[in-house]
């Protein structure tokens, strides 16, 4: 069948029907139709929670970041109050975007004419003003955005009817209690666009079937495939687990962590928080990815990690962690490398999902959590 005459959202619909033990990768158009990715900003990214990065990251009044969910631009900002707060990222003037990046500021300031809003959004100023009878600055703020905090993470969301991040993630939280996930503080945030499918990206993480290939020259001879757990996923998130061994010290429980016993510490969760939040958490470090689409051929990537405050007093943690973000790094390559590859090939007329190993169990969980998404949106349109 002609490409602009298949129905990607039919595709994907007849894959997720299928059960596991049958099952394939889902179909090219998934990834590559521009009708698709309609479907996904209106019904996934404009309706679910989207993270920014980590509470700890924004620890000054202030301090912001910016992003770009479903078409729309925010601030997350901390504001006078020691408050998180979010809010749109356009003037109330003549609608230029206001910050960009990230950083600390005293006050909000437009680029194009110098509206100048506080950290609440209100505004502050606004020059050569004071002959137009209409206006009064009281009339101004910047139109709220729904932002919460969950163990550290802080995320947004455009639906106002959103359940409460907590809720939503209740089975997460009991699950890596013992690690403690809110005392990790991070040390690198960056952000990056690689030319790939944002899906192509969250199912390369979501399974760690690839290590020991695509990682060959990192971390894959660490791999073991028959230490890999992946059990079947919930609504809102799926996972995997790997042992480590203590040849990376941070890796492993501290001393002082009396939370976790026995295997517990020297487990690395791999959690994929739905749509797009990526978290590699170990009992002594974590790193993370938080993905959104730039196109069907190109994703937007928040990097960020750090160490657990368990680690905080050793002196040699820091050194270690530095060391192992010079790895983190090289498996990036690694992975930006592969995941390309993949979207090159899903772009050719010869491209056809194969069967799934029964370590990509995440992968299957993923659809289902698409097709959910995507149904759910469509009856409620």
């Amino acid at each position: 069948m002609p490409k602009d005459q298949i129905d990607p959202v039919a595709e994907l619909r007849a894959n997720t029907a299928t059960p596991f033990e049958q099952a394939r990768a889902m179909a090219p158009s998934v990834y590559t139709s521009e009708e698709f990715l309609q479907h996904e900003l209106h019904h996934i990214f404009a309706r679910d929670w989207y993270c920014v990065g980590r509470a700890d990251a924004l620890s000054q009044p202030g301090d912001y970041v910016t992003a770009e969910l479903a078409g729309q631009p925010i601030i997350v900002v901390r504001d006078r109050a020691g408050e998180i707060k979010a809010m749109s990222n356009v003037c109330l003037h003549r609608m230029s975007t206001l910050l960009e990046g990230q950083g600390n500021v005293s006050t909000i300031v437009c680029p194009y004419h110098a509206w100048t809003y506080n950290l609440d959004g209100s505004l502050r100023g606004a020059p050569a003003m004071s002959n137009n009878d209409g206006f009064d600055r009281k009339d101004y703020c910047l139109p709220k955005i729904r932002s919460e905090e969950w163990l550290g993470w802080v995320f947004v969301t455009l639906n106002a009817d959103a359940k409460p991040v907590a809720d939503e993630l209740a089975d997460v939280e009991a699950m890596v209690a013992g690690y403690d996930m809110t005392n990790y503080t991070q040390t690198f945030f960056e952000q990056h666009v690689w030319d790939t499918n944002w899906k192509v990206l969250a199912e390369n993480f979501m399974e760690s079937y690839h290590l020991p290939v695509c990682h060959a020259a990192t971390v894959g001879g660490l791999s073991r495939l028959e230490d890999m757990v992946c059990p079947p996923g919930l609504a809102t998130f799926n996972y995997h687990t790997i042992l480590k061994d203590d040849q990376l010290r941070i890796a492993m429980a501290h001393p002082s962590n009396t939370r976790l016993k026995g295997e517990e510490r020297r487990t690395t969760f791999l959690l994929a928080i739905y749509p797009s939040l990526l978290i590699t958490l170990t009992p002594g470090y974590f790193w993370y990815l938080s993905l959104h689409p730039n196109g069907p051929g190109q994703v937007h990537i928040r990097y960020g990690g750090g160490m657990s405050d368990d680690y905080a007093d050793d002196t040699d943690a820091t050194q270690n962690f530095n060391d192992l973000k010079v790895l983190l790094d090289e498996v990036n390559v690694e992975d930006r490398g592969c995941t390309e590859k993949v979207y090159r090939g899903l772009c050719s007329d010869a491209a056809e999902p194969g069967h799934l190993s029964h370590l990509e169990r995440p992968n299957y969980d993923f659809a289902q959590y698409l097709m959910a998404r995507i149904e759910t949106g469509e009856a409620g349109a």
